[in-house]
């Protein structure tokens, strides 16, 4: 499990509901389009580390 890797993404998913609640308040559909894409990716990021996890105790 890398923490640097999960504390990206975590931080990824926060940029990217920060956006799209920017994007709500100000009528920016281009904006809120952003900010769920940030939150998908931070979520495959999260998916990815899970598989990593789960390999490396299949290993071991």
């Amino acid at each position: 499990m890398s923490t640097e890797n999960r504390v990206k993404a975590t931080a990824k998913n926060v940029e990217g509901k920060i956006q799209e609640a920017v994007g709500e308040l100000t009528g920016d559909p281009k904006d809120q389009a952003e900010g769920r894409a940030k939150q998908a990716e931070a979520k495959v990021r999260h998916t990815v580390e899970d598989v990593k996890d789960e390999v490396k105790k299949a290993v071991d």
